[in-house]
């Protein structure tokens, strides 16, 4: 078997669309990701997405983010703000939990900061299983920690859940209640299964953990990244710290370039399931591995200019280059929440009042309000588990 690196632009987009690789960057993390959404391929695949796009429309995504998503932000930060100081890292686990849980299906009754703990907890732990090619130390370990985890997920969260749901499918059937009664997430479809698709128990079990890990993990770390970037740069240019206040299409246009820079994935991997032609005349045979660079590829300056490694929200990009790059993939496996967490890209006419800006710029927008910055006494630091380029923690004071 050999091995394949792609990392140049308009290489690595091709490879992204190839139906001949298969997904094969999950393997290591199994335990968790076993016959989920991003690692299933061809029929199987898109009979699955098919379902599941019923619940990532675009009415969904601006109901929550003009109805559920601010509220479940206010929440979260209250308490921050009483105290002065955050970790963006945990702050962003709590205020994300919340919105991925509800989205995904996970029922909270309490909806008590005990439950929060637990599920942050929870969503650390799943994603560390997910990510288990990129860990440094001991992998068993993880995998046994995880299906314990995940015991604990089935029955306290998981059951009563689907129970609920279960119920509710049941009297919507016999007509004692509304289609607008059920709940619109992702374990409502999947139990309702409308397309008839094969799916076991412990499949779907596995499917709304990585929703949820996936829908919080991805803008968490977004989240950090982008808030570092904007520290820097404002500090050195001053005149953009006004307009990040009064211009909410610029923060989300820095959270974009943010989002280039710093994908949540810095590379996908890809196994050839027969011959496949390569950039630069090279050639992968049936089972080679090839590797997708999207980190450095979102990093060419073919695509974004001399300085494209480096932070610029005032970049000008070539007509029709996505200003996030390759970050949320394309082709079979493009990021169903990429509207959710990035919003949606405005156009010359677009209305601020009215646009769709993504959960991760309304954060930045609602920590700015607060004068946030980063704390001189404590350091951020780098998670050093991972192989993966992640912020550990990174404390920071408002007012």
């Amino acid at each position: 078997m050999h091995k394949f690196t792609i990392d140049r632009y308009a290489g690595a987009a091709d490879m992204l669309r190839q139906r001949d690789l298969r997904q094969a960057l999950y393997d290591e993390g199994a335990v968790i990701m076993d016959r989920v959404l991003v690692n299933l391929h061809g029929d199987e695949h898109k009979a699955r997405r098919n379902l599941e796009s019923k619940v990532f429309r675009r009415d969904f995504f601006k109901f929550y983010e003009t109805t559920v998503f601010p509220a479940t932000l206010a929440e979260t930060l209250t308490p921050f703000l009483a105290a002065g100081r955050m970790d963006l890292v945990d702050f962003g686990y709590r205020v994300m939990v919340n919105l991925t849980a509800d989205f995904t299906g996970i029922d909270r009754p309490g909806r008590s900061p005990r439950e929060t703990e637990e599920l942050v907890a929870t969503l650390r732990i799943f994603g560390r299983a997910a990510t288990l090619a990129h860990y440094k130390d001991d992998r068993d370990a993880v995998r046994r920690e995880t299906l314990a985890t995940l015991a604990r997920f089935d029955r306290d969260y998981f059951t009563p859940s689907v129970e609920r749901r279960r119920l509710l499918l049941e009297q919507f059937a016999a007509g004692a209640i509304d289609e607008a009664a059920l709940p619109r997430d992702v374990l409502t479809v999947l139990l309702r299964n409308e397309d008839g698709i094969d799916l076991q128990r412990d499949v779907t079990l596995r499917e709304i953990a990585f929703f949820a890990l996936a829908g919080a993990h991805t803008s968490i770390h977004t989240l950090s990244h982008a808030m570092h970037e904007l520290f820097a740069w404002c500090a050195l240019h001053v005149q953009d710290r006004a307009r990040i206040e009064t211009d909410p299409l610029f923060v989300q246009r820095c959270v974009h370039e943010s989002i280039r820079l710093h994908p949540s994935s810095p590379v996908a991997a890809r196994r050839a399931l027969c011959p496949v032609a390569l950039p630069d005349e090279r050639n992968a045979a049936t089972g080679d591995e090839v590797t997708i660079d999207l980190q450095t590829a979102n990093r060419d300056p073919a695509a974004f200019g001399d300085d494209a490694a480096q932070f610029n929200p005032h970049r000008a990009l070539q007509k029709g280059q996505s200003p996030y790059g390759l970050s949320f993939g394309l082709g079979m496996h493009a990021c169903l929440g990429l509207n959710l967490a990035a919003g949606v890209l405005p156009k010359p006419d677009t209305d601020p009042a009215q646009h769709h800006y993504g959960t991760v710029a309304m954060i930045v927008r609602a920590l700015l309000a607060q004068r946030v910055r980063p704390d001189p006494a404590d350091a951020p630091t780098k998670d050093s588990t991972t192989l993966r380029d992640l912020w550990g923690r990174y404390p920071v004071l408002l007012e």
